[in-house]
């Protein structure tokens, strides 16, 4: 029964530990140190933008949270792999 709560998907949900292990990746690549406020600051940035996009997807697709999560994963990738051509 849908009670109007909203569940947060797996996918959303541990992402935090991936993006800060990219961002741990691209300061040492580029010799930059970010203090904790701007990590927590772009983390925050990236999760919420996230949330929304899958928020958007469940809403025009009408389906659950998890389903949207995955749809806009793969939708992420398939315009990833066009735009840097690796597929015709």
């Amino acid at each position: 029964v849908d009670k109007g709560t909203k569940i947060i998907p797996d996918i959303l949900a541990n992402a935090g530990g991936v993006v800060v292990s990219y961002f741990e990746w691209v300061q040492d690549t580029q010799h930059l140190f970010w203090d904790k406020e701007e990590v927590d600051r772009r983390l925050e940035d990236i999760l919420v933008r996230s949330f929304y996009q899958v928020m958007d997807m469940s809403k025009r697709h009408n389906c659950d949270m998890r389903l949207a999560a995955l749809m806009t994963a793969i939708e992420r990738v398939a315009e990833a792999t066009k735009l840097r051509g690796i597929y015709p």
